[in-house]
């Protein structure tokens, strides 16, 4: 038995916009991910919604084999519903249903990424909520990854037990298409967008599991395409570390 029964497609999609720099790396990551063996047969499609790209964001995109779906939305959650439905119509009326697979395209998954939330779907989850970690911080912002780290992680418990974690992240999510369309799908929201749709899921009744298996890794820019998530989220954290650090001398 494969971690992919039930399954009967997956769709991976990554909303961009001038991306043609990092994009690279994570469509060779999501395709490394595609191949995996406990995927088996099962068809992946990964779609990337270009929105209000001027750079070579589609070209960097087609030229791995991936969809792409410009859109001039500025919207992140507008994006990804995007390429959501663009997936779906172009995979059809899949027998065994589509499994919806988010990331972005300053991220990296792991090879076994989508095996990981195929396997979870095949145990009867409808959803898949993963978390993050943090890759290349810059070398004077050490104390930053710490106060990070540890902010990120206080919720674990100890002794290796499961660990129901807090975070929701579009680079790291899976969902079923019914339970997707159950819950109205992801809304059009500038900012947390994965956090409502998750939040919806929930209202549902939809079985949604948060592990911490399999995290994607994301970039510590400091140049954040989405104002107001993740990439803010650190900004305004090295923000309140410097303040403090002030106050201490």
């Amino acid at each position: 038995m494969t971690a992919s029964r039930g399954i009967g497609a997956i769709a991976v999609v990554i909303p961009a916009r001038d991306e043609e720099v990092l994009l690279p790396t994570a469509l060779e990551a999501v395709g490394a991910a595609a191949v995996h063996a406990a995927i088996g047969s099962v068809r992946v499609l990964t779609v990337v919604v270009a929105d209000c790209c001027t750079d070579a964001t589609a070209a960097v995109s087609r030229a791995a084999g991936a969809h792409v779906v410009p859109v001039r939305y500025r919207n992140v959650g507008r994006a990804r519903a995007a390429g959501v439905r663009a997936a779906l119509s172009a995979l059809g009326d899949t027998p065994g249903g589509v499994w919806i697979a988010s990331t972005d395209a300053d991220s990296m998954v792991r090879p076994d990424w989508l095996a990981h939330q195929a396997a979870r779907a095949a145990e009867g989850w409808d959803a898949v909520v993963g978390t993050v970690t943090v890759d290349h911080w810059p070398p004077h912002m050490t104390d930053l990854a710490v106060r990070h780290h540890h902010l990120y992680e206080m919720s674990r418990p100890p002794a290796g037990r499961p660990w129901q974690h807090p975070h929701v992240h579009g680079a790291n999510l899976g969902v079923s298409s019914r339970a997707y369309a159950a819950a109205g799908g992801f809304p059009a929201a500038p900012l947390h967008e994965d956090r409502l749709l998750v939040a919806a899921l929930k209202s549902t009744g939809a079985r949604i599991l948060r592990t911490a298996d399999s995290p994607v890794t994301t970039s510590a820019r400091r140049t954040p395409r989405a104002q107001g998530g993740f990439g803010d989220h650190l900004i305004d954290l090295n923000r309140k570390r410097l303040t403090t650090s002030g106050n201490e001398t």
